[in-house]
C-alpha cells in the first residue's frame, strides 16, 4: 500500500458515494475495475464481488449448480470451495492431487458419474495447475471448468492468463492475495450469458441492461440475489493494486526461482513441479523431502535460524498444519454436517446415490505429498539479503536434517 491507495481512498470519500450503483458525486470505481480487471485476465467480462467465496457462490449460481448434481474439487483448496458446493444444494466429489500440488487430471476422470456437472480447478499456493489437460476432459465429458484464482492472480500457462481457459473464474482480493483491499473478489468469463446471470446472482437477483436497469422479462436471468456487491472504495483501491500486480508478481517470482536454484544443489529436496515457471506468480515455496519426520526436522531447524514470520502471518509451515487447506481437516465436510438438522444437501433425495469419501486417506497422494512438504510464503519485498539468509538456513539445515 503506498500513496496512491490512500489518494484514491481519500477521493472516494470525499465524493460521499460509496455505493456501486448511484451516489451525491458517483465516481464509477466499481465499474472501472471491471473493465479494467477484465482487460488485464484477457476475457469479455468481470463482475466485482465483496469476497472470494462470494464469487465462488456467485459463479456457482451462474452455473445453475443445485440438488442432484456433483462437483470435483481438489483435495489441496480452502475451504470456501467445499462451501459454495454444499451451499448450492451439490455434493463435492474429491479428486486427488499431483505433484503440481493441484488437481491430478488423471484423478478427475476417475471421478466423472452420469452426476457430474463441472470441474474446479484451484490454482493452488501461487502456481497454475495442468489447466490445458483439465480442460480437455472438460470439453470431452461435457462439464463446466470453473477456475479458481484466489492464490494465483496473475498467473498464466503458456502466455495465457489463469482464467481464461475455464467457463467461469473467480479471484480473490483478501489480505492474504497478489492484490488486496482487504476484502474483495471478482468473477470472470467470456460468455455473456453466464455474465448476465452473475450479474443477478451478485446483486438482487435481477440482471441489469447498459443503463443500469434490472431486466424482469427474462426468466434465465430472474434469479436469487446473494448480495455480493463490491462497494466503491474498495474498488479504487484495487484499481491502483492491480497496476502494481505485474511488479508484485515478478518480484515474488524473482526471489522464489533464486532460492529454487540453490536448492537445486540439495538432492534430499523435492520442489514442486510447476506447470509453466513464466507463469508462476512465485507466492509460495513448497519443498517436499522423503517422510514426515525429515520434513519435521527441516521445518523446525529453519525456524530455529530465523526462517518464520509471526504475528504478521504464517510462513514455514508443515503442510499438515495448514488447516483448512487441507480437506480431511473441513470437520463440516468429513461429517457432512448442515446449518440444521435436516442434513443438508447430504440427505436431499436428489443426493441419494452420491460418492461421500471426505476423511483423511480418501486422497492417498495429497495425504502423502502433506505429510512430507513444507510451505514458505515468498512475500514481493524480499531484499538480496532476505534472500541470502533462506539459502544459507537451508544451505546449512539440509546436510544435518535431510541427509
Amino acid at each position: 500500500m503506498g500513496e496512491e491507495e490512500l489518494e484514491a481512498v481519500t477521493r472516494l470519500l470525499k465524493s460521499r458515494s460509496l455505493f456501486r450503483y448511484y451516489g451525491i458525486d458517483h465516481q464509477h470505481e466499481v465499474a472501472a475495475f471491471e473493465a479494467d480487471f477484465a482487460r488485464f485476465v484477457g476475457v469479455r467480462h468481470a463482475v466485482a464481488v465483496s469476497s472470494g467465496t462470494g464469487a465462488l457462490h456467485t459463479a456457482l449460481a451462474a452455473l445453475g449448480v443445485g440438488p442432484g448434481q456433483e462437483v470435483i474439487v481438489p483435495a489441496y483448496l480452502w475451504v470456501s470451495v467445499v462451501a459454495a458446493v454444499v451451499n448450492q444444494g451439490a455434493i463435492p466429489v474429491l479428486a486427488d492431487i499431483d505433484d503440481t500440488f493441484c488437481i491430478d487430471p488423471a484423478a478427475i476422470q476417475r471421478c466423472v458419474t452420469g452426476r457430474t456437472a463441472g470441474i474446479i480447478l484451484v490454482h493452488m499456493s501461487g502456481a497454475p495447475g495442468d489447466v490445458e489437460a483439465i480442460r480437455k476432459i472438460a470439453d470431452r465429458r461435457d462439464l463446466f471448468l470453473l477456475e479458481d484464482c484466489a492464490q494465483c492472480a496473475g498467473g498464466s500457462v503458456n502466455g495465457r492468463g489463469v482464467g481464461t481457459f475455464g467457463d467461469m473464474a473467480v479471484f480473490s482480493f483478501q489480505m492474504n492475495k497478489n492484490m488486496s483491499a482487504g476484502e474483495g473478489g471478482a468473477v470472470v468469463t467470456s460468455d455473456a450469458r453466464l455474465h448476465a446471470r452473475a450479474v443477478a446472482c451478485h446483486d438482487v437477483g435481477y440482471a441489469r441492461d447498459a443503463n443500469g436497469r434490472m431486466i424482469f422479462d427474462q426468466p434465465d436471468l430472474c434469479l436469487w440475489g446473494k448480495g455480493y456487491r463490491l462497494d466503491e472504495l474498495r474498488a479504487a483501491i484495487l484499481r491502483v493494486q492491480l497496476q502494481r500486480l505485474p511488479q508484485t508478481t515478478s518480484a515474488m517470482r524473482g526471489s522464489k526461482y533464486r532460492i529454487r536454484k540453490a536448492l537445486a544443489r540439495h538432492p534430499s529436496v523435492q520442489l514442486r513441479r510447476i506447470v509453466d515457471p513464466a507463469g508462476d506468480t512465485g507466492a509460495f515455496l513448497i519443498t517436499t523431502y522423503r517422510d514426515a519426520e525429515t520434513a519435521r526436522r527441516v521445518n523446525l531447524a529453519l525456524r530455529a535460524e530465523g526462517i518464520v514470520t509471526s504475528p504478521q502471518g504464517v510462513s514455514n509451515v508443515l503442510l499438515t498444519d495448514w488447516g483448512l487447506h487441507l480437506y480431511y481437516n473441513i470437520v463440516s465436510l468429513v461429517r457432512q454436517t448442515s446449518v440444521n438438522q435436516s442434513g443438508f444437501p447430504w440427505t436431499l433425495a436428489q443426493n441419494a446415490d452420491s460418492a461421500r469419501a471426505y476423511a483423511k486417506g480418501a486422497c492417498p497422494v495429497a495425504d502423502n505429498l502433506f505429510e512430507r512438504s513444507i510451505l514458505l510464503a515468498i512475500p514481493s519485498c524480499l531484499s538480496e539479503q532476505d534472500e541470502n539468509d533462506i539459502i544459507r538456513a537451508f544451505d546449512k539445515v539440509l546436510p544435518v536434517c535431510a541427509a
